[in-house]
């Protein structure tokens, strides 16, 4: 039974969360209605702020199951025990990107033709089936763990669904590696390194929800569990910042991707701040202090490095994605390149509003989502002390 108080909290976030994701729904409507003319996005650059948005939370997804996998997969009692919750937030998670991409995309009402009629040689259709996919095996996923009946079926069930968020986030990645038509892009790095970016992004949104989960219902979380996921989550945001160094001294190593590099590193504008200043010092070495540093050792500050992290997969997917697009492609290496529309010229963008309400909109439907569920399902993380005698690997 819930008391008065957490009936009334309950609503009110039910109440948050729908005036966000209507003031999305808002946003996509004016930008259907007027064109988007009343964006920041041109011909040059397409993928706008909704996209870092969709992008974000499409990877977040496929990575916040890794808590689940590590349960269910690898036997881990402690990550088992919350494998419920990681499997809403994936869910939750992505369909609030999905719907950020569809509504930016525009005509919405077509998305029915892309789900018949299928172009087996484009990346794109395969993330249609991709993304059903990662719904249907989640909530079989959750099914089994729900359901006592079901519970043969929890590890075979588990497999799959650890096999196809990996597929996801590497079909994501193609997304990118096989769009030659960008200088930034085409690089067979960009799978692996979206697949440990899944893991860190995830990871910090799970240890935001599962600390608001426990603040919300008065408990603490156990020092040793939470030692355990922050020194996992350091592991992540290494291994993310170590991808991103090999995929720009790569980058540095070829004489064509010499002016792509000096635009994103040091001489883009705004680009160059993001990346050193946002995802490097803000999103990756003071997360890193703050787990690692034994002055550091409460659940707010894990709750500050995991929002920091978030705060630098959003500067890093910026940079990627609309830095990318900024930056014309060499057509004919050696040449300057001027047209009548701008070939050859670095691209200009600032985002408008709709454009950040839709992306914010979609961070409301996760954020339902996951309120009603918690709430409904009980799917609140377990107070549990756990056995000091077992020597759990991760």
């Amino acid at each position: 039974m819930y008391s008065k108080v957490e009936a009334r909290n309950f609503y009110i976030l039910v109440a948050a969360s729908g005036l966000i994701t209507g003031i999305g729904l808002v946003a996509a409507w004016l930008m259907e209605e007027h064109g988007h003319i009343i964006t920041g996005m041109n011909n040059q650059i397409v993928w706008g702020i909704p996209h870092v948005f969709a992008i974000f939370m499409i990877v977040a997804a496929s990575g916040v199951l890794n808590v689940a996998s590590i349960g269910s997969v690898f036997g881990k009692s402690v990550y088992k025990a919350r494998a419920p919750l990681s499997s809403l937030l994936s869910i939750a998670l992505l369909a609030g990107g999905l719907t950020v991409l569809m509504l930016d995309l525009g005509r919405a009402d077509r998305l029915m033709v892309a789900m018949t009629n299928y172009n087996l040689t484009s990346v794109f259709a395969w993330n249609v089936v991709l993304y059903s996919g990662l719904f249907s095996f989640a909530a079989i996923y959750l099914w089994t763990m729900m359901d006592p009946r079901m519970k043969p079926w929890n590890k075979p069930a588990a497999f799959a669904v650890f096999a196809w968020r990996i597929i996801l986030t590497t079909g994501t990645g193609l997304i990118f590696a096989f769009l030659v038509a960008r200088q930034a892009y085409g690089s067979a790095l960009l799978p692996p390194m979206f697949i440990v970016m899944s893991f860190a992004w995830g990871l910090a949104v799970f240890h935001i929800v599962q600390s608001s989960l426990y603040a919300w219902n008065g408990k603490t979380l156990d020092p040793v569990i939470l030692q355990r996921m922050k020194n996992l989550l350091g592991l992540f945001v290494i291994a993310t910042l170590y991808f991103v160094a090999t995929y720009h001294l790569t980058n540095l190593y070829f004489a064509r991707q010499d002016g792509f590099e000096r635009f994103i590193l040091a001489g883009g504008g705004i680009f160059p701040w993001l990346f050193w200043a946002g995802y490097v010092l803000l999103g990756s070495f003071l997360p890193l202090v703050l787990i690692f540093h034994p002055a550091f050792d409460k659940t707010r500050h894990t709750v500050i490095a995991s929002l920091l992290v978030i705060f630098g997969s959003f500067a890093l997917l910026y940079v990627f994605i609309i830095g990318g697009q900024a930056y014309p492609l060499s057509i004919f290496p050696g040449y300057e390149v001027t047209s009548s529309f701008g070939d050859g010229q670095i691209a200009s963008y600032s985002p408008s509003l709709p454009e950040f309400l839709l992306g914010l909109g979609g961070l409301g439907v996760a954020f339902l989502i996951t309120t009603i569920c918690v709430r409904v399902l009980g799917m609140a993380p377990p107070h549990d002390i756990p056995d000091r005698r077992k020597r759990d690997t991760f």
